[in-house]
């Protein structure tokens, strides 16, 4: 899936930017549109979420079957200088996410099909403050580079549920802090600036809440359980 995710990147990006390059045409697009000390836009994309295991003991690794989720939100970017931003960019990103255990983790217990496998929607509202470095507008697109840090809560954490995965509920944290790396270009259109970028995004903490027991098949085992993913998005200033 990650792959896919850098395939479709590099055709939004290359398209255009081999366009701009070999054209002769030499006209700027909206050229006083970095000028403004604020400016406004919206984002809509695609997302691949993933967990990042630590186990306590050595067992086979919990696997995670992932789904393609969607990312939609606003963009607010105050000028610093021509190559320095600062944006802010809240949003709404949903994904789900599949675990499949071993039969070594219920080893001596009776289980079901059913106890192999837990499913995990997560449904975050999303908030990253963003360092945007860009290089010198070159005709009409600029490429760049984001980096920074993001919270997130989790509508769909379950933290607050009594009952733990002994009756079929996995539960995750509702709270959750980021930083994330990336890089895009902008495009300068006619009426608009569109950006494609493609970002990752890493959890700094532990986003398992655990079972009442210790022993549990579910979360026994895990150290911490961290979330990571890959946005694609679009960006229209």
């Amino acid at each position: 899936m990650k792959n896919l995710f850098f395939l479709i990147a590099f055709l939004f990006i290359y398209q255009p930017a081999s366009a701009q390059l070999f054209s002769k045409e030499k006209v700027l697009n909206d050229e006083n549109v970095d000028k403004t000390f604020l400016s406004y836009g919206y984002y809509i994309g695609f997302n691949s979420w993933d967990y990042n295991f630590d186990y306590l003991k050595d067992k086979p690794d919990i696997l995670v079957k992932k789904t393609t989720g969607f990312n939609v939100g606003l963009v607010g970017n105050m000028r610093i200088n021509d190559y320095l931003d600062l944006r802010l960019e809240p949003g709404l990103s949903i994904t789900t996410r599949n675990l499949e255990y071993d039969e070594s983790y219920f080893q001596g217990m009776e289980y079901t099909s059913s106890d192999l496998e837990r499913e995990v929607k997560s449904t975050y509202i999303y908030v990253p403050l963003l360092l945007k470095f860009s290089t010198k507008r070159l005709n009409n697109f600029k490429p760049f580079i984001v980096g920074g840090l993001s919270t997130a809560l989790n509508l769909s954490s379950n933290q607050d549920n009594p009952d733990d995965n002994s009756a079929g509920q996995f539960r995750t944290k509702k709270s959750m802090y980021f930083y994330e790396l990336g890089f895009g270009i902008d495009f300068y259109l006619y009426y608009f600036k569109f950006t494609p970028s493609i970002r990752g995004v890493f959890a700094l903490n532990d986003e398992l809440v655990r079972d009442a027991d210790p022993n549990s098949p579910w979360t026994g085992n895990i150290d911490t359980m961290k979330s990571r993913g890959v946005f694609i998005n679009l960006t229209f200033q």
